[in-house]
């Protein structure tokens, strides 16, 4: 009887907990929906509003004043004809592909000559510091280091060098922005992968080295397996801020009477120079068109770059 009695004392405890779990989950989903709501209704108001309206905007002709006329699908197909675009998408593209080796591989390469450094957390603040300075006044820099009388210049002069290269024509003057922009890059994802670095148990090169690996071996079979979830981010976040480059070619290529030359153009100049025409017509359904044209190309590459480079997890 005792041991019965226990039976159904512990049955009748076990009923009690599971109707108090089901209490507590009730409550968490009558707490959902206050909890999300605010977060929910900013992020329509700031984001899927306005991507709406310029959806909307994309299909119309519109200078920016009295009524819109519809325009339909022209104004993509406008835009995809222009030769002035197509040169924009090539520039955004040699940025993000070019511009995306460049980075990273100086970037490993930094990582792993500063890993054993004893400074190595003051070489690390150094070639952040880019990062901190606004991306306009780097701009102004680096054009002011290449100009024709420039530091750059000066000092190729200074070592015998009569006539220097005109860094900044019209054909060098888009490799000179890709060099500047891995230049100003290239600390802040160093410093991202050294961190991922850092985590990495030491003894894990330590056995490397009694193994006899190299410095490509260890950095194939340790650092990369390893660091390949922040490497992913790393790509994500390079795919979105090279397709939207814009103050630094601007600032630099342009000037302060108009735009820079249409062969350094980006999508996101393409789209900023079809809205503010200085010496026409502001055109706002192109310009609507080509910001969603990149929002795309944005979401389709992000997408695909986490497929591509999803792994299982190391434990480690």
């Amino acid at each position: 009887m005792t041991a019965v009695a226990g039976a159904g004392t512990a049955v009748v405890t076990r009923a009690a907990r599971s109707r108090k779990g089901s209490a507590l989950q009730r409550g968490r989903r009558r707490l959902y929906v206050p909890f999300v709501a605010p977060a929910l209704v900013l992020y329509a108001i700031f984001l899927l509003v306005p991507v709406a309206a310029t959806v909307w905007i994309s299909l119309h002709k519109w200078p920016g004043y009295g009524a819109m006329e519809w325009a339909g699908v022209k104004n993509y197909r406008y835009m995809f004809g222009d030769p002035v675009f197509q040169q924009a998408f090539e520039n955004t593209l040699l940025l993000l592909i070019g511009g995306g080796v460049a980075t990273f591989a100086i970037s490993f390469g930094l990582t792993m000559l500063l890993r054993d450094l004893a400074g190595r957390s003051a070489v690390r603040s150094v070639i952040f510091f880019p990062n901190i300075v606004p991306a306009l006044v780097l701009s102004i820099l680096w054009g002011f280091l290449f100009q024709a009388d420039g530091l750059v210049n000066k000092l190729l002069r200074a070592i015998g060098v009569q006539h220097p290269p005109a860094w900044l024509s019209q054909d060098h003057q888009y490799a000179m922005i890709l060099l500047g922009l891995v230049w100003i890059s290239t600390g802040f994802y160093t410093t991202v992968i050294m961190a991922a670095v850092d985590r990495i148990p030491p003894y894990l090169y330590e056995d490397c080295l009694l193994a006899g690996a190299n410095s490509w071996q260890r950095f194939r079979h340790v650092t990369l397996p390893l660091s390949w979830d922040v490497i992913g981010v790393c790509s994500v976040l390079w795919t979105i801020n090279s397709i939207k480059t814009f103050e630094f070619i601007l600032a630099m290529a342009g000037s302060a009477s108009g735009l820079p030359s249409t062969r350094t153009w980006t999508v996101s100049l393409y789209a900023y120079a079809t809205a503010f025409a200085a010496d026409g017509v502001p055109s706002y359904g192109l310009a609507a068109a080509d910001a969603i044209f990149t929002l795309g190309l944005v979401a389709v590459l992000v997408v695909l770059i986490r497929r591509v480079m999803r792994r299982d997890a190391i434990q480690f």
